[in-house]
């Protein structure tokens, strides 16, 4: 498996913990609002991740075989967090939105946490 494909395993590997973080504290705490907000965040944020992943490994393929580029799908992702917005926005006694939006990002600290682990590893 080369280092990319164990990159990625990482952090789906990371975001799925955290996602199940995310719902125990949504059972089990006395803000289950704010917990359900943070896992909208983090599942939209999760599609996001894998969607860019896979969008990626397309765009490395067709450049090793020489064929046109397509994008990495930002239309995609855009309409993914809007989506989660909106849903957000829709049934505002369930999510907090401010939670929503911080899980979100929850991916990207992801890529960087999982950065710093495998550089201090090394």
């Amino acid at each position: 498996m080369s280092n990319y494909d164990l990159m990625i395993t990482r952090q789906r590997k990371w975001m799925f913990y955290l996602l199940a973080i995310l719902v125990l504290g949504a059972g089990f705490t006395p803000y289950p609002r704010i917990f359900l907000g943070l896992l909208l965040g983090s599942t939209a944020s999760f599609y996001n991740l894998w969607l860019l992943q896979k969008k990626i490994d397309d765009v490395g393929e067709a450049v090793a075989e020489n064929k046109k580029v397509k994008g990495v799908g930002t239309l995609g992702r855009l309409a993914s967090v809007a989506l989660a917005v909106l849903i957000a926005l829709r049934f505002e006694e369930h999510f907090h939105i401010i939670a929503v939006v911080v899980g979100l990002m929850t991916s990207y600290i992801v890529i960087l946490a999982d950065f710093f682990v495998s550089e201090f590893k090394k």
